[in-house]
């Protein structure tokens, strides 16, 4: 059951707590089990058609909507994988000022609204059979965060899920295992967000998703690490200091994973290399400034393996400039210049842990994460539905 339906009226989105909170909780539960499109709501003509359609000609969809970013992805089955059908991203900065207030503000929510209602658009017009939207760290924080899920149901007909740290996590991982560097062993991946950053530490298998070994969450994303330090200084040691003092709140927060991490790896594969993937803005944005693209192109980055001290030095170079000459780089522009600092802190901090020699690049992750699952899901429920039907003609 997609988790959209039409909105009641109400106010007007190289390569490899109290009352109101209550209500918005009870709509975050999702719709009534007898009514797709929800309580009292007959189920839109559009999931109607699209129950009937091949599982192949089904659209799916995820939404993600994260601290800095709206996000959706919307695709059809294609032998194991998929096809991209429509798509569409927007930074909203959802948890601008959240460090500070404790809250989402209004102008943020405003912004995500604009953002998402865009989304439900989409939906409506590609037809989605089967659609999963979340919510990530912005939301989790937020004292405010199920009064914004209940107003976007209210005002889109969009349904967020509030996610845990740990399904974040395990959403990033299905959704870009698939470009680790070829070998056996551990590896770690990694999602630098705009609120906070997820590690998993995984084992690869033959033929199969990789199995989790230990994840972490640290509520150290580009927003959060930004507005959490003082204001960027205007003189080049004072930048510095700054960054250095980014660093060490990252490492601090990681230290306690650093060590289980560190303990697993000597027992369980102490001659492996480690290898790393990142998922992130932060590393697709280095990794197009790496490859000295005037623009940035998903195709030349989605898949990259690069050099981790050609990584660190970019991250080096960055930390130095000035806003204004952040802001003239190819691939940062202005809506980056102010947070990719902190995504590099947070970068080289993991690279402190683990001090891998290579880094894969990934410019995919929780929607992808997301659609693999609805899919086997579609996927399983219509191999059940012919083996029923085959059931009935053998016995007619």
């Amino acid at each position: 059951m997609a988790d959209y339906s039409p909105p009641p009226r109400g106010r007007n989105g190289q390569k490899a707590n109290g009352r109101a909170g209550a209500a918005a909780r009870d709509r975050a539960a999702g719709p009534s089990p007898d009514r797709p499109g929800g309580p009292g709501r007959p189920e839109p003509a559009w999931q109607q058609a699209q129950r009937g359609a091949p599982f192949q000609r089904q659209a799916f969809a995820a939404i993600d909507l994260g601290t800095n970013n709206c996000r959706l992805l919307i695709a059809r089955p294609q032998a194991e994988n998929f096809v991209v059908v429509d798509a569409f991203s927007r930074v909203v900065r959802l948890g601008e000022g959240l460090a500070q207030t404790g809250r989402l503000s209004e102008a943020a929510m405003d912004r995500a609204l604009t953002a998402l209602q865009i989304c439900a658009d989409k939906l409506k017009r590609r037809n989605v059979h089967l659609a999963r939207s979340v919510a990530t760290e912005a939301c989790r924080r937020a004292a405010n965060g199920a009064e914004f899920i209940a107003r976007v149901r209210e005002e889109t007909g969009i349904l967020l899920d509030i996610i845990s740290a740990k399904e974040e996590a395990r959403l990033a991982v299905m959704g870009c295992h698939l470009l680790l560097e070829s070998g056996q062993g551990p590896a770690m991946v990694f999602d630098i967000g705009g609120g906070s950053t997820e590690l998993v530490l995984v084992e690869t298998r033959p033929d199969d998703a990789p199995l989790i070994h230990d994840w972490q969450s640290v509520p150290w994303g580009v927003v959060s690490l930004t507005e959490s330090c003082e204001h960027e200084p205007d003189d080049p040691v004072g930048r510095a200091v700054r960054y250095e003092r980014m660093k060490e709140l990252v490492r601090d927060s990681l230290a306690p994973f650093a060590e289980r991490a560190l303990d697993w790896l000597e027992r369980a594969a102490p001659d492996e290399p480690l290898r790393l993937l990142g998922t992130s803005g932060t590393v697709t944005t280095l990794a197009s400034l790496h490859l000295e693209l005037p623009q940035y192109d998903r195709s030349a980055v989605d898949g990259l393996i690069v050099q981790s001290e050609a990584m660190r030095a970019l991250c080096e170079s960055l930390s130095r400039m000035t806003p204004t000459e952040r802001r003239a780089q190819p691939c940062i522009g202005r809506e980056r210049s102010d947070l990719v600092v902190a995504g590099c802190a947070i970068l080289e901090a993991i690279l402190d842990l683990w001090p891998a020699h290579k880094l894969g690049v990934a410019d995919r992750g929780i929607r992808e994460g997301i659609l693999r699952g609805l899919m086997a899901s579609g996927d399983a429920a219509e191999r059940a539905r012919a083996t029923l039907r085959e059931m009935k003609r053998q016995a007619s």
